[in-house]
């Protein structure tokens, strides 16, 4: 997670919801959108649930904890020995922002 946030330290952030050792939450800017994708699909590899998709039940399962995945959303996941990490992308109805949300899960 840490990787991640520190990769996108240098693009712009409108607001640091909640930062820990477990869960980010962040809002950023849809003009920047594309450098995050890049930033993810480097990390995380293709999103599992990309926006437009209707999410599978696993997918629901997975998020439940952090407000859930709906299909216009997106959704990225990666697996380690010990843990999974998501990454969820909130496009806001402004266009102009999108709530990015890391979380580390144990398994």
């Amino acid at each position: 997670m840490e990787e991640l946030i520190r990769r996108g330290r240098m693009l712009r952030v409108h607001e640091e919801r909640y930062i820990s050792d477990d869960y980010d939450e962040l809002v950023i800017y849809n003009d920047e959108i594309d450098e995050w994708n890049k930033i993810f699909i480097d990390f995380f590899g293709d999103p599992i649930k990309p926006p437009g998709v209707k999410p599978t039940i696993k997918d629901l399962h997975l998020t439940r904890n952090y407000g859930s995945i709906l299909i216009n959303q997106t959704l990225f996941k990666k697996d380690s020995v010990n843990n999974i990490v998501i990454a969820m992308l909130w496009p806001w109805q402004d266009n102009v922002h999108t709530t990015l949300k890391i979380a580390r899960l144990k398994k």
